[in-house]
């Protein structure tokens, strides 16, 4: 397992982040019914995650149902006393609850959402908090400063932010500069072969501003798993039974080539698609993490060895390729003149 500082800071985590979504059984209300794991695979994922050498977990408030999967993951701390061992990531931003101030990232809310985390986690601190997505309805300043309370409370030790615009995401940097408060040190960002709208700004934004960049969604819901081929229906069992009009949107030419070419790359280095393509992201200079869920030991396995699979320069070529995506004006304006943008 390799490990890199997050962003800025000196907080070091493994390049692969073992992602929690999946952890406990959620009810029919819940939109992880039937796409979760039962507390004890959970438990038992976490440890041999440990044992890997995966230092990062990723977690939400609105995972699984009214926090159903912090509580699984307070429930092995308590049980497994392993804290320490964890560089524990959760998110605040969606609705949790009724009413107008159940929602967004005003100071209230921040300041019961951090305690509602930490009792359900059952744990003193969290090692990095995130804003799940910008509030268009808040002021960048009234979330930094309650996030920077935070800090300085001792409640959470690193800030990051999630599904931000690149505008947004310089207004905030800029605001952490000029009244010198916390600053993000990463992104969490939809970010795979199928995915790659953030390498318009986002990721020239994270080079220069020294954030780690840490994608979600990194199989594209399963399809890069190559368990879907085209013109079939999706597999009995897959999540793509459950979510069809995901399916329908990502069912297309382009995202086809891809599965073409990540299957033959596959081949030639005897690895499974979803191993080929985790390793593309981590051979992308931006990224710090990669998360990756797992609902049985047998996938978090499968995804292990994802940290070992080296892609030739030619190899990462050959994908990029197969996968290049419309930049759209004025990236494309740019790039025909100057031959990048």
């Amino acid at each position: 397992m390799n490990y890199l500082n997050l962003g800025e800071s000196g907080l070091k985590v493994s390049n692969l982040c073992l992602g929690t979504m999946t952890f406990g059984e959620a009810d029919e209300k819940s939109f992880m019914h039937k796409v979760g794991c039962d507390e004890a695979t959970s438990f038992a994922i976490m440890n041999r995650s440990l044992d890997a050498g995966i230092n990062f977990f990723d977690t939400a408030d609105v995972y699984g149902q009214d926090g159903l999967t912090e509580r699984v993951i307070g429930n092995w701390f308590e049980q497994d006393k392993r804290r320490d061992e964890v560089v524990l990531a959760t998110k605040f931003r969606f609705r949790m609850g009724h009413g107008p101030n159940s929602t967004g990232a005003s100071r209230l809310r921040i300041m019961k959402t951090v305690e509602d985390s930490l009792r359900r986690l059952k744990t003193d601190r969290i090692d990095l908090y995130q804003i799940h997505m910008q509030d268009i309805d808040t002021p960048e300043d009234e979330t930094l400063r309650a996030l920077d309370d935070l800090v300085r409370q001792g409640k959470v030790l690193y800030l990051g932010a999630s599904n931000y615009t690149a505008y947004r995401l310089m207004e905030s940097l800029g605001i952490s500069e000029m009244q010198g408060l916390e600053r993000f040190i990463a992104i969490q960002m939809q970010y795979s072969l199928v995915t790659r709208d953030i390498e318009r700004e986002h990721v020239p934004i994270c080079e220069r501003y020294n954030l780690g960049i840490i994608p979600w969604s990194p199989l594209a819901g399963g399809f890069l798993t190559g368990k879907y081929s085209k013109g079939q229906t999706s597999p009995d069992g897959a999540r793509f039974e459950q979510w069809q009009e995901r399916y329908n949107r990502i069912n297309n030419d382009r995202n086809w080539r891809i599965i073409d070419a990540v299957r033959e790359v596959a081949a030639e280095q005897e690895a499974t698609p979803a191993q080929v393509a985790l390793a593309w992201l981590l051979h992308k200079p931006a990224v710090t993490s990669v998360i990756f869920g797992a609902r049985s030991l047998e996938q978090l396995e499968d995804n292990l060895k994802a940290g070992d699979l080296e892609l030739s320069d030619e190899t990462m070529k050959r994908l990029d390729d197969a996968s290049a995506f419309e930049l759209g004006y004025p990236y494309d304006f740019i790039q025909h003149i100057q031959g990048q943008w």
